[in-house]
């Protein structure tokens, strides 16, 4: 294990105390509500496509139906190629800093897609804006494991998560009231000013953040120093290393961080796990075309996703307060959210009457969105004791080669196989069917052979 520092006495931790719970209360509101208005503004500009191809993106531009499969894809593609390297200069610098920079980048990107005349340029600026935003969900990621304790993480996942559950739900009205009251104005599509409008207001944000977030347990300004040593005397009581630029422990390098990370095999486990996840992702990108499917056109399509939504908050939500008050089930909790999924997507490739199919996709995109903080927290905590370098490439790998599961997602929905989408419903059965299988291994395999750090 990397050399760590001895707590002194005065940082000696005494589990659940006022102070603690004090400290607790100050880390959360510098840090949740600060990552949950930056996800929000994260998840609207990179699935607004979905809302702006209803708006009339894909007329304006001649986008055929590969076309819009590629200009997801390709998002993802920037996504995964930056995502690595993201991590390992936040895991050297101070994330108040660089999240916000990395959000100024997208904002812009996201901003700029409005003056798109050619299916290429779309193509091109959305690879720009997957290696502008690639960064944030990692980040994210390694700075809630690196702030809170095993029991703590689901929760907190889950507030981070929750913001794109409800910008997905106020993206669809927010999309349908921007195209619909902004259709034409200055002689600008609606769709066009959705791009403008996100993008500006993501920008706008970025200049705020860096007031709020916070650094690393060790380094923290906002903290005082009887803090900053509670802070890394309660990690380190779950055997969890804090670092960062100046933390606890002994740098490493960067070639060593991304060796130990690839060599170990339990990460490879979790990432086939959470690629079924995110490879269902996708949903996402295709609830407004699904809707549509169901007899709703237009603005209206927008707003009946809203529901979707709604729904998987209200199911994610206390399906997580209970995960951390058992966290060693965490991956059986996922196993039976993910066998819950595979059952709704079977039902969804056999039934195509309006109202149940209408149902089945609130408790899909339930399952996806529950399994997701759920899945991410336990692989948080199983990585706790690595370095924390180590740790992050570790996350960014998980989450890089989960995006890169979006790539076959994104094709499983084509036009032609409308309205059944047959395709779609019965691989995403069984990719939800396999990673429960993973979650389960998992369970057992980690408690016999658990992370450990190396040296």
């Amino acid at each position: 294990m990397a050399d760590e520092k001895t707590p002194t006495e005065s940082t000696s931790f005494v589990e659940d105390s006022d102070e603690e719970k004090k400290l607790v209360r100050k880390i959360d509101m510098f840090l949740m509500p600060t990552i949950w208005v930056l996800y929000c503004f994260s998840f609207m500009d990179r699935t607004n496509i979905g809302n702006a191809k209803v708006a009339g993106m894909d007329k304006d531009l001649g986008l055929t139906s590969t076309q819009y499969f590629l200009a997801i894809v390709v998002f993802q593609v920037g996504y995964v190629i930056a995502e690595v390297p993201s991590n390992m200069i936040l895991s050297r610098t101070r994330p108040s800093r660089y999240v916000p920079f990395l959000m100024l980048l997208w904002g812009s990107v996201a901003a700029l897609m409005s003056l798109v005349k050619t299916p290429a340029q779309l193509l091109g600026m959305r690879f720009l804006l997957g290696v502008m935003e690639a960064g944030f969900s990692p980040a994210v990621l390694f700075i809630i494991s690196s702030w809170y304790r095993r029991h703590e993480q689901s929760k907190r996942f889950m507030c981070f998560l929750s913001a794109g559950i409800l910008s997905g739900a106020f993206g669809g009205i927010i999309a349908g009231a921007i195209t619909k009251t902004m259709e034409g104005a200055h002689g600008i599509a609606g769709w066009r000013w959705l791009f403008i409008v996100e993008g500006v207001a993501t920008v706008g944000i970025a200049f705020i953040a860096p007031f709020c977030l916070l650094d690393y347990p060790a380094t923290s300004k906002q903290l005082t120093q009887s803090e900053r040593d509670l802070a890394v005397a309660r990690l380190k009581a779950d055997g969890i290393t804090s670092g960062g630029a100046n933390g606890e422990v002994a740098e490493i390098s960067h070639w060593l961080a991304f060796v130990h990370a690839v060599s170990n095999w339990r990460l490879w486990l979790l990432c086939a796990g959470y690629m079924t996840i995110i490879g269902c992702y996708s949903l996402s990108y295709f609830n407004p075309v699904l809707v549509s499917g169901l007899g709703y056109k237009g603005s209206e399509a927008q707003y009946m996703t809203v529901p979707l939504y709604v729904v998987a908050f209200a199911i994610a939500v206390p399906s997580c307060i209970v995960a951390d008050r058992i966290p060693r089930f965490r991956p059986i909790m996922v196993c039976a959210v993910l066998v819950g999924g595979s059952l709704f997507c079977a039902l969804s490739a056999g039934i195509y009457a309006y109202i149940p199919r209408y149902v089945f996709l609130c408790f899909i995109n339930s399952a996806i969105w529950t399994a997701n903080p759920l899945s991410l927290s336990f692989a948080s905590v199983s990585m706790g004791p690595l370095h924390p370098e180590t740790r992050a490439v570790s996350l960014a790998i998980l989450n890089g080669m989960a995006n890169l599961a979006q790539i076959y997602g994104s094709y499983l929905f084509p036009a032609e196989d409308a309205p059944k989408y047959l395709k779609g419903f019965g691989t995403y059965s069984g990719l939800l069917a396999f990673g429960a299988v993973v979650y389960v291994s998992a369970f057992f395999l980690f408690r016999r052979s658990p992370f450990k750090a190396r040296t």
